[in-house]
Protein backbone atom coordinates (compact mmCIF):
# COMPACT_ATOMS: atom_id res chain seq x y z
CA UNK A 1 0.00 0.00 0.00
CA UNK A 2 0.87 3.42 -0.61
CA UNK A 3 -0.12 6.54 1.12
CA UNK A 4 -0.15 10.49 0.66
CA UNK A 5 1.27 12.49 3.51
CA UNK A 6 3.45 15.33 3.94
CA UNK A 7 6.92 17.30 5.31
CA UNK A 8 6.47 21.04 5.76
CA UNK A 9 4.93 21.58 2.30
CA UNK A 10 6.35 18.96 0.45
CA UNK A 11 3.11 16.72 -0.34
CA UNK A 12 4.59 12.60 -1.27
CA UNK A 13 3.79 8.98 -1.84
CA UNK A 14 4.97 6.79 0.40
CA UNK A 15 5.38 3.04 0.20
CA UNK A 16 4.00 1.40 3.54
CA UNK A 17 6.69 -1.41 3.47
CA UNK A 18 9.27 0.58 3.06
CA UNK A 19 8.69 2.89 5.69
CA UNK A 20 8.07 0.07 7.95
CA UNK A 21 11.60 -0.44 7.12
CA UNK A 22 13.04 2.30 9.45
CA UNK A 23 16.11 1.95 7.22
CA UNK A 24 15.78 4.39 4.44
CA UNK A 25 14.08 7.97 3.63
CA UNK A 26 12.10 7.74 0.49
CA UNK A 27 9.72 9.84 -1.03
CA UNK A 28 7.11 9.48 -4.19
CA UNK A 29 7.30 13.85 -4.65
CA UNK A 30 4.57 15.10 -6.16
CA UNK A 31 4.20 18.58 -7.88
CA UNK A 32 2.91 20.12 -4.82
CA UNK A 33 4.72 22.48 -2.27
CA UNK A 34 7.12 23.95 -4.89
CA UNK A 35 7.70 28.01 -5.69
CA UNK A 36 7.39 27.25 -9.32
CA UNK A 37 4.46 28.84 -11.43
CA UNK A 38 2.45 28.27 -14.58
CA UNK A 39 2.37 24.66 -16.18
CA UNK A 40 5.50 24.20 -13.91
CA UNK A 41 3.95 24.87 -10.95
CA UNK A 42 4.26 23.97 -8.23
CA UNK A 43 7.47 21.38 -6.83
CA UNK A 44 8.95 21.48 -10.38
CA UNK A 45 12.42 20.22 -10.03
CA UNK A 46 13.64 19.98 -14.20
CA UNK A 47 15.88 22.41 -14.92
CA UNK A 48 15.62 21.93 -19.06
CA UNK A 49 11.94 22.51 -19.28
CA UNK A 50 11.30 26.38 -19.14
CA UNK A 51 11.36 26.95 -16.08
CA UNK A 52 12.65 29.60 -13.98
CA UNK A 53 16.40 28.44 -12.94
CA UNK A 54 16.22 30.48 -9.19
CA UNK A 55 12.00 28.44 -8.49
CA UNK A 56 13.95 25.28 -9.51
CA UNK A 57 16.92 25.89 -7.25
CA UNK A 58 14.31 26.81 -4.24
CA UNK A 59 11.99 23.88 -4.79
CA UNK A 60 15.11 21.37 -4.61
CA UNK A 61 16.40 22.99 -0.98
CA UNK A 62 13.13 22.87 0.17
CA UNK A 63 13.15 18.93 -0.74
CA UNK A 64 16.41 18.18 0.67
CA UNK A 65 15.74 20.65 4.06
CA UNK A 66 12.01 18.79 4.22
CA UNK A 67 14.38 15.06 4.13
CA UNK A 68 16.93 16.00 5.91
CA UNK A 69 19.13 15.37 2.52
CA UNK A 70 22.73 15.76 3.63
CA UNK A 71 24.37 19.00 1.69
CA UNK A 72 25.35 17.83 -1.89
CA UNK A 73 24.56 14.26 -1.37
CA UNK A 74 21.60 14.37 -4.12
CA UNK A 75 22.83 12.65 -6.77
CA UNK A 76 20.93 13.01 -9.72
CA UNK A 77 21.01 10.81 -13.01
CA UNK A 78 21.65 12.38 -16.80
CA UNK A 79 18.25 9.73 -17.57
CA UNK A 80 19.45 9.04 -20.82
CA UNK A 81 16.64 6.52 -21.57
CA UNK A 82 19.30 3.56 -22.26
CA UNK A 83 20.04 0.67 -19.30
CA UNK A 84 23.97 2.09 -18.05
CA UNK A 85 23.99 1.20 -14.32
CA UNK A 86 25.92 3.21 -12.12
CA UNK A 87 27.40 2.28 -8.85
CA UNK A 88 28.30 4.63 -6.09
CA UNK A 89 31.02 3.17 -3.83
CA UNK A 90 32.20 6.30 -2.62
CA UNK A 91 30.51 9.29 -1.46
CA UNK A 92 29.18 9.69 -4.86
CA UNK A 93 29.95 11.77 -7.93
CA UNK A 94 31.51 15.02 -7.27
CA UNK A 95 28.99 18.18 -6.40
CA UNK A 96 27.20 19.19 -9.60
CA UNK A 97 27.96 16.28 -11.89
CA UNK A 98 25.13 14.62 -13.56
CA UNK A 99 26.27 11.00 -14.43
CA UNK A 100 24.45 9.80 -17.90
CA UNK A 101 23.57 6.63 -16.42
CA UNK A 102 19.15 5.79 -15.43
CA UNK A 103 20.17 3.72 -12.49
CA UNK A 104 22.01 3.78 -9.50
CA UNK A 105 22.96 1.74 -6.87
CA UNK A 106 24.72 2.68 -3.26
CA UNK A 107 25.47 0.74 0.38
CA UNK A 108 26.98 4.55 1.62
CA UNK A 109 24.78 6.38 4.38
CA UNK A 110 23.30 9.40 3.34
CA UNK A 111 23.60 9.51 -0.75
CA UNK A 112 20.52 10.05 -1.81
CA UNK A 113 19.14 8.62 -4.69
CA UNK A 114 17.23 10.74 -7.53
CA UNK A 115 14.73 10.54 -10.12
CA UNK A 116 13.10 13.13 -11.97
CA UNK A 117 10.26 12.39 -14.01
CA UNK A 118 6.67 12.94 -15.87
CA UNK A 119 5.21 10.12 -16.93
CA UNK A 120 8.27 7.25 -16.75
CA UNK A 121 8.46 4.63 -14.23
CA UNK A 122 10.53 5.31 -10.96
CA UNK A 123 11.77 1.97 -9.40
CA UNK A 124 13.22 2.01 -5.43
CA UNK A 125 14.79 -1.12 -4.66
CA UNK A 126 15.77 -2.09 -1.01
CA UNK A 127 17.90 -5.06 0.42
CA UNK A 128 17.51 -4.52 4.20
CA UNK A 129 19.55 -7.59 4.83
CA UNK A 130 22.49 -6.43 2.84
CA UNK A 131 21.85 -2.69 3.19
CA UNK A 132 21.58 -1.65 0.13
CA UNK A 133 19.38 0.67 -2.10
CA UNK A 134 19.20 1.43 -5.82
CA UNK A 135 17.01 3.92 -8.33
CA UNK A 136 15.99 3.23 -12.00
CA UNK A 137 14.27 5.11 -14.09
CA UNK A 138 12.51 3.10 -16.62
CA UNK A 139 10.96 4.81 -19.56
CA UNK A 140 9.84 2.72 -22.42
CA UNK A 141 13.47 2.17 -23.64
CA UNK A 142 14.70 1.28 -20.34
CA UNK A 143 12.04 -1.15 -19.98
CA UNK A 144 12.50 -2.77 -23.19
CA UNK A 145 16.12 -3.32 -22.01
CA UNK A 146 15.09 -4.60 -19.29
CA UNK A 147 16.35 -2.90 -16.53
CA UNK A 148 14.63 -3.45 -13.69
CA UNK A 149 16.31 -6.66 -13.93
CA UNK A 150 19.80 -5.50 -14.44
CA UNK A 151 19.22 -3.56 -11.29
CA UNK A 152 18.83 -6.91 -9.40
CA UNK A 153 21.66 -8.54 -11.54
CA UNK A 154 23.95 -6.27 -9.96
CA UNK A 155 22.84 -6.34 -6.51
CA UNK A 156 23.21 -9.61 -6.43
CA UNK A 157 27.09 -9.86 -8.10
CA UNK A 158 28.19 -6.91 -6.12
CA UNK A 159 26.78 -7.01 -2.90
CA UNK A 160 25.21 -10.75 -2.89
CA UNK A 161 21.92 -9.94 -2.29
CA UNK A 162 19.01 -12.65 -2.47
CA UNK A 163 15.43 -12.09 -4.69
CA UNK A 164 13.62 -13.05 -1.67
CA UNK A 165 14.95 -10.13 0.32
CA UNK A 166 14.90 -7.24 -2.10
CA UNK A 167 11.74 -4.90 -1.91
CA UNK A 168 11.05 -2.55 -5.21
CA UNK A 169 8.80 -0.08 -4.92
CA UNK A 170 6.70 0.89 -8.48
CA UNK A 171 6.07 4.51 -8.57
CA UNK A 172 3.16 6.79 -9.61
CA UNK A 173 3.80 6.77 -13.87
CA UNK A 174 1.47 6.85 -16.86
CA UNK A 175 -0.98 4.44 -17.36
CA UNK A 176 -2.67 1.76 -19.79
CA UNK A 177 -5.26 4.18 -19.91
CA UNK A 178 -3.66 6.89 -21.65
CA UNK A 179 -0.03 5.47 -23.10
CA UNK A 180 -0.61 5.12 -26.46
CA UNK A 181 2.12 3.98 -28.41
CA UNK A 182 3.04 3.10 -31.78
CA UNK A 183 4.92 0.50 -34.15
CA UNK A 184 8.34 1.22 -32.92
CA UNK A 185 7.32 0.88 -29.30
CA UNK A 186 5.53 -1.92 -29.84
CA UNK A 187 8.11 -3.95 -31.88
CA UNK A 188 10.36 -3.52 -29.02
CA UNK A 189 8.46 -5.20 -26.84
CA UNK A 190 5.91 -7.72 -28.72
CA UNK A 191 8.36 -10.81 -29.29
CA UNK A 192 8.65 -11.11 -25.08
CA UNK A 193 6.98 -14.45 -24.10
CA UNK A 194 3.84 -12.87 -22.59
CA UNK A 195 3.75 -9.44 -23.61
CA UNK A 196 -0.04 -9.35 -24.10
CA UNK A 197 0.26 -9.06 -20.19
CA UNK A 198 0.92 -5.65 -20.65
CA UNK A 199 0.44 -4.36 -24.40
CA UNK A 200 -2.78 -3.71 -25.66
CA UNK A 201 -4.62 -3.33 -28.69
CA UNK A 202 -6.58 -0.12 -29.13
CA UNK A 203 -9.23 1.24 -31.90
CA UNK A 204 -7.14 2.98 -33.06
CA UNK A 205 -4.82 1.12 -35.93
CA UNK A 206 -1.39 0.75 -35.72
CA UNK A 207 -1.40 1.81 -32.48
CA UNK A 208 -1.46 0.25 -28.84
CA UNK A 209 -1.97 0.72 -25.05
CA UNK A 210 1.28 -0.04 -23.41
CA UNK A 211 1.55 -0.93 -19.22
CA UNK A 212 4.97 0.27 -18.14
CA UNK A 213 4.48 -0.01 -14.85
CA UNK A 214 3.54 -3.88 -15.06
CA UNK A 215 5.85 -4.75 -17.98
CA UNK A 216 8.51 -3.79 -14.99
CA UNK A 217 6.36 -5.65 -12.28
CA UNK A 218 6.29 -8.89 -14.94
CA UNK A 219 10.30 -8.55 -15.22
CA UNK A 220 10.92 -8.24 -11.50
CA UNK A 221 9.15 -11.17 -10.41
CA UNK A 222 10.31 -13.47 -14.12
CA UNK A 223 13.75 -12.08 -12.60
CA UNK A 224 13.04 -14.26 -9.39
CA UNK A 225 11.33 -11.50 -6.85
CA UNK A 226 8.46 -12.45 -4.83
CA UNK A 227 5.40 -10.93 -6.24
CA UNK A 228 4.68 -9.43 -2.97
CA UNK A 229 8.20 -8.00 -3.03
CA UNK A 230 6.88 -5.29 -5.70
CA UNK A 231 5.16 -2.54 -4.97
CA UNK A 232 3.04 -0.76 -6.56
CA UNK A 233 1.61 2.79 -6.64
CA UNK A 234 -0.62 2.49 -9.46
CA UNK A 235 -1.09 6.12 -9.86
CA UNK A 236 -1.31 7.52 -13.42
CA UNK A 237 0.51 10.85 -13.54
CA UNK A 238 -1.43 11.57 -16.90
CA UNK A 239 -4.77 10.86 -15.32
CA UNK A 240 -3.93 13.02 -12.18
CA UNK A 241 -2.07 16.02 -13.44
CA UNK A 242 -3.50 17.83 -9.92
CA UNK A 243 -1.02 16.35 -8.33
CA UNK A 244 1.76 14.73 -10.75
CA UNK A 245 3.40 16.05 -13.74
CA UNK A 246 2.81 14.80 -16.80
CA UNK A 247 4.96 15.25 -20.15
CA UNK A 248 2.07 13.97 -22.64
CA UNK A 249 -0.86 15.13 -21.19
CA UNK A 250 0.65 18.68 -21.02
CA UNK A 251 1.48 18.30 -24.66
CA UNK A 252 5.26 18.73 -23.55
CA UNK A 253 4.95 21.76 -21.02
CA UNK A 254 5.24 20.73 -17.74
CA UNK A 255 7.59 20.11 -14.96
CA UNK A 256 9.43 17.04 -13.61
CA UNK A 257 8.61 15.43 -10.08
CA UNK A 258 11.53 13.94 -8.58
CA UNK A 259 11.47 10.57 -6.62
CA UNK A 260 14.01 9.86 -3.61
CA UNK A 261 15.94 7.29 -1.85
CA UNK A 262 18.47 7.51 0.99
CA UNK A 263 20.01 5.15 3.82
CA UNK A 264 19.84 6.43 6.92
CA UNK A 265 22.95 7.36 9.07
CA UNK A 266 23.17 4.38 11.73
CA UNK A 267 21.27 2.19 9.62
CA UNK A 268 24.74 -0.01 9.08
Amino acid sequence: MFRLTQRGAIQYLEAEALAALDLVTHAFCTRLGGVSEGPFASLNTGFLVGDREEDVRRNLTLIADSFSIPANRLVLMGQVHGDRILILDGDGPPPGSVPACDGLITDRQGVTLGIKTADCVPLLFVDPVRRVIGAAHAGWRGTALRIASRMVDLFEERYSSRTENILVAVGPAIGVCCYQVDGPVYTAFSSRPGADRFLHPCREEGRWMLDLASANRIALTERGLPAGNVLSARHCTACRRDIFFSHRASLGCTGRQINLLMLRDGSR
